[in-house]
């Protein structure tokens, strides 16, 4: 989640998406609407780079909910309206005031919405095609990770930057990157590294690449009932060398470690640029955040479905929304944007065990997390 909130525009009238008016009018943060046989959701507040809100996540929910009992509905197209973005991440805004007025109740209201709206995708019994064509950070991973269809282009900027703002990649991210190989998603969820849409393809985060002038194209035939991934397949273009590739060795070195002091000292013993480059973006996260990261994804590999995942992330994000570091890290990155933030614990070996147990400790039974 890597975005503050803004209020949506309106969208011009030639944006209205194929098969008529969208439910809620054109203001509406999200769009939905049928073309031929695909129900189409649109994400709408370009000025927030379509950065979800708690309403976005419940409508989209009921949409899916709605289609998923209507025959006449075979796939379901994930989009954004305009702008440079896909969804830039969730309202932090939302979560900085609920962590700092009052204890986390409306953040932990966000979280629940966006957490079942991520497992429903996962569980959804139509086939979805999510455009991650621009900005695809936080929660805008949330909602296209679950999709069997994925799809970069050129534009792509994909990232789960969380620990720079004392978060963790929630969302889901324990279960997807903790199964990437080479250990690239420990490296992603560290540094926040941001892939282009070359680069998502060669590691899995995307099913195919399409040059961006191809998506009306791939929407409309979609929408005429042609098979998904033939008509992605006859689209798609030769991605560009991933470059991430090239450190690909490196990472699988230096990041093959569950603790956060082994990852640094590896870094530290590589007298190479791209390890010094990396070891200072780690000195500038959350060392908490880091060190919940890497607990994360090595106990959602322990898990037996993306449901316990999405529980045990319920958990950490009730914890951390109330901690110090989120609400610094917010401040130092996007209110302030002095981009120093003060972290509480300072260093990596000040964070320990027993606080990492606090934060992973189950909640009380009334207030976990469950599907719905």
């Amino acid at each position: 989640m890597t975005t503050d909130s803004l209020s949506g525009d309106t969208l011009p009238a030639d944006a209205v998406p194929a098969g008529g008016l969208p439910a809620g009018g054109l203001d509406a943060e999200i769009l939905t609407s049928r073309d031929g046989v695909a129900g189409i959701i649109s994400l709408n507040r370009p000025k927030a780079i379509h950065a979800l809100t708690l309403g976005m996540s419940e409508s989209m929910s009921h949409a899916l909910a709605a289609w998923a009992g209507d025959a006449e509905v075979k796939a379901v197209m994930i989009e954004h309206s305009e702008g440079r973005g896909f969804c830039s991440g969730g309202d932090i805004n939302l979560l900085r005031r609920s962590a700092l007025e009052d204890h986390g109740i409306e953040g932990r209201r966000f979280f629940r919405a966006e957490y079942q709206l991520n497992h429903q995708l996962f569980i959804y019994d139509k086939p979805v095609v999510a455009f991650m064509d621009g900005v695809t950070m936080g929660g805008g991973v949330g909602i296209s990770q679950p999709a069997p269809f994925r799809v970069a282009t050129e534009h792509t900027r994909f990232a789960m930057p969380e620990t720079g703002i004392g978060l963790f990649p929630d969302v889901g991210g324990g279960w997807y990157l903790s199964r990437l190989d080479g250990r690239l998603g420990q490296f992603l969820a560290l540094t926040g590294a941001r892939l282009d849409g070359a680069e998502c393809l060669w590691a899995g985060l995307a099913t195919h690449y399409l040059p961006s002038e191809a998506l009306p194209e791939a929407k409309r035939r979609i929408a005429a009932g042609h098979e998904i991934g033939g008509v992605l397949g006859a689209l798609s273009d030769k991605a560009p060398e991933p470059r991430i590739a090239a450190h690909a060795a490196q990472i699988r070195k230096h990041f093959a470690f569950d603790t956060l002091e082994q990852v640094l000292a590896s870094l530290e013993s590589d007298d190479s640029e791209w390890a010094a480059r990396e070891l200072a973006t780690l000195r500038t996260k959350s060392p908490q955040a880091c060190k919940i990261a890497l607990r994360q994804l090595a106990t959602s590999l322990t898990l037996d479905n993306f449901a316990q995942n999405m529980a045990m992330e319920y958990r950490i994000g009730s914890h951390v929304l109330v901690l110090p570091d989120f609400a610094e890290g917010v401040r130092a990155v996007i209110v302030d944007k002095d981009h120093a933030p003060k972290w509480n614990p300072s260093a990596p070996e000040d964070v320990t065990e027993d606080m990492l147990d606090a934060i992973f400790a189950p909640l009380a039974p009334e207030d976990e997390w469950r599907p719905i």
